[in-house]
């Protein structure tokens, strides 16, 4: 694996793949398709635009694209789409299509650029991505979550050459211990604390923050690694695993997530408290219940206890009008006579019979609401990783995840 030179391009996402993807097993067959309020009759195709998002202007569920999307016949890709290019909204035999637009005026004829020498900064005949692949790419090949505490027993990092206290790339570092040269690329990964089920209290893996990728300059106790890129500095008793060879993954085909499945979101990257459109979040939920990179799922705010600030008296708690002779002016009026009481034997204040008084209902629960929309992108065995493609309102930790609804 190369961490810090991923291979992954724009190129590399096309959208043709998900066509054939969902050619071969539609999973929008429980879907209702559902134009967007304020879709337009003509869009152009803008630096910066997503399929995702040019989805999103059209359709309520941005992930049924494929449904309304009419490719041209292209003897290339005719599902690719370049920015530059107009597209319009038409309706055939009563379903409404979206089609590339190739006349510009009332004549019909074709569009006409005009050219002139310029120095192109953007890579020629790029066609859109899915997502916004530079939100994501550092963690399509980088190992963040173990699913056990190996790590911490893995060899570590126990000093650096000429005397530094920290290593960059091209400085070396000295590992206990490798004693084989089986092994030449390695990466270096900062264990963290443990990831806990917030419903069962569960262990669910242990976060393993990426530093630095190194190569194996001379096997030894301790052995001599050498940084070769790296994503922050290394420090000492960071710990050092071989490196995954695994193929960064090209393609995501968004899809709801399987029926029925619940979840929570765990935490949120960059230590940030309030969660945001292109915000990555780690989920309780893994491949272990079905959970695959393409899912999308929506984030609900709601389901805990809040104060009821009218019947625990803190907001017009004298509303009936009561006097300072009844009990409800002095305690409310959700509280009643739980049972009765008398001081224990010994006690030096003796305290006559009384009435034990408790509160019937000062809370309610918050209803729940849709607050954005998310989707898989890489997944562990109970832990997944999840981009934020769209948010209503602020999510944060502890929010709960469900599949759309049809």
């Amino acid at each position: 694996m190369r961490a810090v030179t991923v291979r992954f391009t724009l190129g590399d996402v096309v959208f043709g793949a998900l066509i054939g993807l969902l050619a071969i097993a539609p999973a929008s067959t429980a879907h209702a398709l559902e134009l967007a309020e304020d879709a337009p009759e003509v869009y152009e195709v803008r630096s910066g635009d997503t399929l995702w998002s040019i989805a999103g202007r059209y359709l309520r569920d941005p992930w049924l694209w494929p449904e309304i999307w009419q490719a041209n016949d292209d003897p290339g890709n005719p599902d690719l789409i370049y920015s530059g290019e107009r597209l319009r909204l038409v309706h055939v035999e009563g379903r409404p299509r979206v089609v590339r637009d190739t006349a510009t005026g009332a004549s019909g004829d074709m569009r006409v650029m005009r050219l002139s020498p310029r120095v192109r900064v953007s890579a020629l005949e790029a066609p859109v991505p899915m997502i916004p692949v530079a939100s994501i790419a550092a963690f399509l090949t980088q190992p963040w979550v173990a699913e056990s505490d190996e790590i911490k027993r893995a060899p570590y990092v126990v000093g650096f050459a000429d005397g530094r206290t920290i290593a960059a790339p091209s400085d070396d570092v000295f590992v206990r211990r490798i004693d084989t040269t089986a092994v030449g690329e390695f990466e270096i990964l900062r264990p963290g604390d443990a990831l806990r089920d917030p419903d069962t209290n569960r262990i669910l893996g242990y976060e393993a923050t990426f530093v630095a990728n190194a190569v194996l300059k001379r096997v030894g106790d301790p052995a001599i690694l050498r940084v070769t890129g790296s994503e922050r500095e290394v420090s000492i008793g960071d710990r050092v695993i071989p490196a995954s060879l695994d193929a960064p993954l090209e393609n995501f085909f968004p899809r709801p997530a399987p029926a029925g499945m619940r979840g929570r979101i765990l935490s949120v990257m960059n230590g940030v408290s309030q969660i945001g459109q292109y915000d990555i979040v780690t989920l309780n939920r893994g491949s272990h219940d079905r959970l695959a990179p393409g899912h999308v799922l929506e984030v609900f705010r709601g389901g805990e206890p809040v104060r009821d600030k009218v019947r625990d008296g803190g907001v017009n708690w004298n509303w009936r009008g009561d006097g300072p002779r009844t009990s409800e002016f002095w305690l409310g009026n959700d509280y009643s006579v739980k049972g009765w009481s008398e001081s224990p034997t010994g006690s030096s204040e003796p305290i006559p019979l009384h009435g034990v008084i408790g509160r019937d209902r000062a809370s309610y629960i918050r209803p729940m609401q849709r607050a954005g929309l998310l989707m898989v992108f890489r997944s562990f065995d109970r832990v997944s990783f999840a981009l934020v493609l769209n948010a209503n309102r602020a999510m944060s930790v502890g929010d709960r995840v469900a599949p759309p609804a049809p």
